[in-house]
């Protein structure tokens, strides 16, 4: 019979520095703790520490240091052996088949008591740190080393699905391998081409290679995409936004009877999905599911997905998704508005959605409604909430709409369903030089549909 492997364990390292209050420091641990479960880790254990900032040269003070290394098995001393000088970037570099990790089983412990809990092979910290506090980490602690930007470049690697976002994933996996690779003990010169690199240079080297090839490939995929998205251009459109699990795929489903995936992990949905909403409309509604946000959301990653959202950058209206029963909801959309900013999506119009409301007391509705007069407050598991939110999104449209006749000439009768597609046809009429039809749709699609049929 065949068992399966044992699960990772892994241990929770944070850092609470003055700025951060004490809720919003047990958020993050919470948040990450979440994030290491979706990456398939058992999390077994937590240190936290208040100090002044992030620094030193191993995150924590000694004593906390020591209190983490006695939990993993480690010395607690920055300059122990306990473990082998490949790096756990290396061996991402050298995992081709870009498979899961396994954790590296800790050797056995002869004094060790027969029926004691293993220890914990990952130490996880609530930060991005540097390479040099990741190798003393290991050092003293005696396991592998992952900070959140490697969680969360982790989870996005095993995640993407469409080629566009597979080479996104990979430009920033490399980015984030790239200066934590160091030497392996083998260490030396290599013979032939590229006499005198080191194997560290040669697999730098080989990175920005890569990174090269990757880029030229993505740039192919992209003007694909912005030639379709130039074809969508006087669609109707609505991108939903907002931070990772609020519940824009299970709104999107409710939305388009569309078979997105709806899974209660962070991250499940990375590439973005357009639907028609539905029942359809005339003109049609096209609704955007994008990859979610959140806290500390590494630059590359953001920069590496600039075309994914700009779904979001080139909708006709945004919908703020949120988690109304997140006690730190607040702070989840500021991340959101804020890396929509950096794309320069904040022009956009936009709604607030609060939802997940079934799960927020009278009161809390109350002063949400008081805090946020403008918000749409819903379910998506609600159908009548549902319901008044398209009715919300097809009002925002129709304020936009224009109305104005078309003529199209007996002789292009084909073109029937391309006006059919992008305006509301009010009433129609013949006459001896084709059918009159008065129409209601944006003043860009109505112009386009003019050009369309003067030219055919």
């Amino acid at each position: 019979m065949e068992t399966k492997p044992p699960v990772p364990r892994a241990i929770l390292v944070g850092v609470q520095t003055p700025d951060v209050d004490d809720v919003a420091h047990a958020a993050s641990l919470e948040e990450l703790g979440r994030l290491v479960k979706t990456l398939g880790y058992e999390v077994v254990g937590m240190v936290s520490q208040k100090r002044d900032e992030i620094g030193g040269g191993t995150v924590l003070g000694k004593g906390r240091l020591e209190e983490l290394a006695a939990s993993t098995g480690g010395t607690g001393v920055v300059g122990s052996k306990a473990i082998p000088r490949k790096s756990k970037a290396r061996e991402r570099f050298e995992d081709a088949g870009g498979k899961k990790p396994d954790a590296r089983q800790a050797e056995p412990d002869p004094q060790a008591e027969p029926d004691a809990p293993a220890k914990p092979e990952f130490v996880i910290v609530d930060h991005e740190i540097s390479p040099s506090q990741a190798r003393n980490l290991e050092r003293a602690t005696g396991a592998q080393v992952l900070d959140r930007t490697g969680v969360i470049v982790e989870i996005f690697h095993r995640h993407a699905h469409s080629r566009e976002a597979k080479l996104q994933v990979e430009i920033a996996r490399l980015k984030y391998v790239s200066p934590r690779l160091r030497e392996s003990s083998g260490g030396g010169r290599q013979q032939g081409v590229g006499a005198g690199e080191s194997d560290l240079e040669l697999d730098r080297r080989k990175i920005r290679d890569r990174l090269a090839e990757l880029k030229e490939q993505l740039e192919v995929i992209q003007r694909d995409n912005d030639q379709r998205r130039a074809a969508r251009r006087d669609q109707l459109r609505v991108a939903l936004v907002g931070y990772t699990n609020a519940g824009k795929s299970s709104l999107m489903r409710a939305l388009t009877g569309s078979e997105v995936l709806v899974e209660d992990k962070l991250f499940a949905t990375l590439d973005t999905t357009v639907r028609a909403l539905r029942p359809e409309t005339r003109p049609r509604v096209l609704v955007s599911d994008t990859v979610g946000f959140i806290k500390k959301l590494p630059h590359d990653l953001v920069a590496s997905f600039r075309s994914t959202l700009a779904e979001a950058l080139e909708a006709s209206l945004l919908l703020f998704v949120v988690d109304a029963s997140d006690a730190t909801y607040e702070s989840q959309l500021e991340v959101s508005r804020t890396v929509l900013r950096e794309i320069g999506a904040d022009t956009v119009p936009s709604r607030l959605i609060l939802n997940k409301i079934d799960r927020v007391s009278e009161a809390d509705r109350a002063a949400l409604r008081e805090k946020h007069p403008d918000a749409i407050l819903l379910s998506a598991k609600s159908p009548e909430d549902v319901a008044k939110l398209r009715e919300t999104m097809i009002a925002f449209f129709e304020a936009a709409m224009v109305d104005d006749q078309l003529v199209l000439p007996y002789a292009k009768q084909g073109l029937l369903s391309d006006v059919y597609e992008n305006a509301r046809v009010i009433s129609e009429d013949y006459d001896a030089t084709g059918r009159v039809m008065n129409v209601r749709g944006l003043p860009g699609a109505i112009a386009r549909l003019r050009r369309t049929l003067a030219a055919s």
